[in-house]
């Protein structure tokens, strides 16, 4: 491969990276411009046709489509439990277990976290958890640090797994069908399967990994966020950090195991919390607590007003766990019923490309519906509930130019191997460039790619789209276990999140901090390069055993 195709092909994740980085462009804005210049490529440079550019980028947009139905629902449930008060009486029912910080920033910013990136994703949990952790008595800065840090492994499985349902699927699928490089690699097994063989991959390296993100989070509260600026004080309190961490992981491998990729963030964090809540409340593995103060003028741990009963306020959640997995399992028929109304678009514009959606299947509609029940369970009148319904529009406005562009730009990425120049795809070409420079340590390297997708679009979801392929391709030129390489980019793309521009900035606007978005990343960038290269080395000595 020659140095300008390397270069033409590296196009679109230069152009996001300088436009995002660089220029400091909003996302909104960068998004757009990166797509023009994709196409562009594309047809001058790998010459392919107009027609099949418009087809792969209106392929995108039915795409987006339905990821902007999940955010869509996902945060007007969480507008609609703002304004009925169930998630102040959630954050009170957090103050009352316990007032060490150590604990509180494990259940609130690691469990509770998870439980909203399992519903929600999209950088829900970072822009939840950090302001419940200010309300708690939590610097701004550290609040934000640590809600970022702790979205990480449960990104996995974010908006009931659509990282890999949505993310890996529509990666390895040219015009509706599998890719010829990952229909080789699939063989005779059905996608599901393959996706699934995939995502116990990823949650088995991160039992060794991701369980000990809510020791790193106690370590970083109490070394930069705390008046004794002590590491010891964190390591005090690693045997319930990492009880806390694996009371997540392991459920979360079962439930992969068992469910697929779908549920294990989900109803990993349930568990989790069921478990460790009443461990924390009895101060069970729980060394002596910090002093009153950490980093803030307010006492940690001050009482909530009395509102809501907790249980009621958990009650949409619950309903919404519950109906999603009735909608998901294969024994009940409700997954037939809702997977019949399909929307297919075969042959867009005359070429091979193709695209189908369920939106009844969606989980956005699951959330519309929790929603519909919660109005009267909360005993909402009709101003509260339009102002949930006005503010969650709002919201999705305001990142729907950016899901818009972006998922258009990964599609068009991916079909450029449809050409007249007799090249393989941008993503392929720049695997055997890759591959051949990296050789048998691959495995090393597959996390760091998965962090950039992550870093430059703000989603993993679009970084496992955009470098699926990459990673199968190279995988098979290195001789390298194809869902292992896969399995290590899902992880990578979870750690990207920590230091993602999008994430950052929505986070540190929800609580006042402003053009502080560097001092933010220099604090998350160790962590996330922790996370990469320990994902990194477990899945290159995986290789030895596979």
């Amino acid at each position: 491969m020659s140095a300008p195709l390397i270069l033409a092909a590296l196009t679109p994740l230069l152009a996001v990276l300088g436009l995002l980085v660089a220029l400091r462009l909003p996302a909104a804005q960068a998004m757009p411009i990166s797509l023009a210049l994709t196409a562009t490529v594309s047809i001058v440079v790998w010459s392919v046709s107009v027609r099949h550019v418009l087809a792969a980028a209106i392929e995108g947009v039915v795409i987006a489509a339905s990821i902007l139905w999940i955010v869509f629902g996902a945060i007007l449930l969480l507008k609609t439990l703002t304004a009925s008060g169930a998630m102040a009486a959630i954050r009170g029912g957090f103050t009352r277990i316990t007032p060490d910080r150590r604990a509180q920033v494990i259940l609130i910013a690691w469990l509770f976290g998870a439980f909203l990136e399992g519903a929600a994703g999209f950088g829900t949990p970072a822009a939840i958890t950090a302001p419940l952790l200010v309300a708690l008595g939590f610097a701004p800065m550290a609040a934000v640090v640590l809600a970022l840090i702790a979205d990480s492994s449960p990104v996995s499985f974010g908006a009931i797994g659509t990282p890999v349902v949505v993310g890996l699927a529509q990666g390895l699928q040219e015009g509706g069908d599998l890719a010829p490089a990952a229909a080789d690699v699939i063989g005779e097994a059905s996608l599901s399967d393959f996706l699934r063989s995939v995502a116990v991959q990823a949650i088995t390296i991160d039992l060794f990994v991701g369980s000990f993100i809510p020791l790193i989070l106690v370590l970083v509260l109490t070394r930069f966020f705390d008046l004794r600026r002590s590491w010891r004080d964190g390591l005090r309190a690693w045997r319930f950090a990492m009880f806390a961490g694996l009371a997540f992981t392991l459920p979360a491998l079962g439930v992969a195991v068992l469910l697929g990729p779908e549920f294990p963030s989900l109803i990993g964090a349930l568990v989790g919390l069921a478990v460790v809540v009443p461990v924390a409340r009895k101060g069970l593995m729980l060394p002596p607590r910090l002093p009153p103060r950490g980093g803030s003028d307010r006492p940690a741990g001050a009482p909530a007003p009395a509102g809501m009963p907790l249980g009621r306020a958990w009650a949409p959640y619950l309903l919404l766990a519950l109906l999603l997995v009735a909608t998901r399992v294969e024994f009940l028929p409700l997954k037939q019923w809702l997977q019949a109304a399909t929307i297919s678009w075969t042959g867009i514009l005359g070429t091979g490309v193709s695209v189908s959606l369920a939106p009844l299947y969606l989980p956005g509609t699951v959330f519309v519906v929790v929603v519909l029940a919660t109005i009267p369970l909360h005993g909402m009148g009709v101003r509260q509930a339009g102002t949930a319904l006005r503010e969650a529009g709002l919201t999705l406005a305001a990142s729907a130019l950016a899901l818009g562009t972006a998922v258009p730009l990964v599609r068009i990425f991916i079909h450029s191997g449809v050409n007249q120049a007799g090249v393989a795809s941008m993503p392929m070409e720049l695997a055997a460039v890759a591959a051949d420079w990296v050789g048998a340590g691959w495995p090393l390297l597959a996390p760091f790619v998965g962090a950039l997708g992550a870093f430059l679009s703000g989603s993993a979801t679009f970084s496992n789209m955009m470098f699926a392929l990459f990673q199968i391709g190279a995988a098979e030129r290195t001789a390298m276990p194809e869902t292992l390489v896969l399995a290590a980019q899902m992880l990578g793309a979870n750690a990207g999140n920590m230091i993602s521009v999008l994430n950052v900035v929505a986070a540190a606007a929800v609580v006042g901090l402003l053009r502080q978005e560097g001092t933010i990343i220099r604090f998350t960038l160790a962590p996330m390069l922790y996370y990469c290269l320990a994902a990194g080395i477990v899945a290159l000595l995986l290789t030895v055993v596979l």
